[in-house]
């Protein structure tokens, strides 16, 4: 029996880049499918969680962000330019967000056509594994949708074209991950339990292996 999870993943979130890889791998090599539902930052959902935040929260997370993808083997960097715009005048982040909000529109059409794994992995990587600056231009968001297994002309067409539609599907996501437990990302929801961070990969499989989690048999 194919285990099902919901995935609530931010484009933003240096966590959501580091679990990809290993939930790729474990969908790969056992009965399991993850349903990807792009969300939102929450500077871009809640821009006052940020507002009086101790300054060792912002200094931990870098420190641990980079010690987690050394310990993982991945490449990192934080993202130029980061795919949430803030004025550094004010330290408020403005409702107009063109990066994020594109971004978070084409995970959902991903998602959609059956390849929303791939295509969070391809993405992230170009945004946040510091081999490539100014990801938003040229060709590097094509040619990681390429590799995705997606028609990058026919992606961006209609993430222009059903902006609306997307952003509803946003929201929607958004309801649906604090009706699942919690509001941060990444977040996995399996039978009507959350496991938010990438942190708790070990435990999110292990809870699988209690349900029946089976190799999956050769194609």
């Amino acid at each position: 029996m194919t285990l099902e999870y919901d995935l609530y993943w931010s484009f933003r979130s240096p966590y959501s880049y580091l679990i990809t890889p290993r939930l790729l791998a474990l969908e790969s090599e056992y009965d399991v499918r993850c349903r990807v539902r792009p969300v939102y930052p929450l500077a871009v959902r809640t821009p006052v969680f940020f507002e009086g935040r101790d300054p060792l929260w912002f200094s931990y997370l870098m420190l641990d962000t980079r010690r987690e993808a050394e310990f993982l083997g991945l490449p990192y960097r934080w993202p130029r330019p980061d795919p949430v715009y803030m004025d550094m005048a004010t330290g408020t982040y403005p409702a107009e967000q063109p990066h994020i909000h594109r971004l978070t529109r084409l995970g959902v059409l991903a998602a959609e056509a059956g390849r929303g794994l791939p295509f969070l992995r391809e993405v992230s990587a170009v945004i946040w594994s510091g081999e490539v600056d100014n990801w938003h231009e040229g060709d590097h968001l094509a040619s990681a949708a390429q590799r995705a297994g997606l028609d990058p002309g026919a992606l961006f067409t209609r993430v222009e074209a059903e902006a609306e539609r997307l952003h509803a599907v946003i929201e929607d996501n958004q309801v649906a991950q604090r009706a699942a437990g919690h509001y941060g990302v990444p977040m996995i929801a399996f039978n009507n339990e959350p496991f938010f961070g990438q942190d708790r990969m070990d435990t999110f499989r292990w809870r699988l292996e209690q349900q029946g989690l089976t190799p999956r048999k050769p194609a």
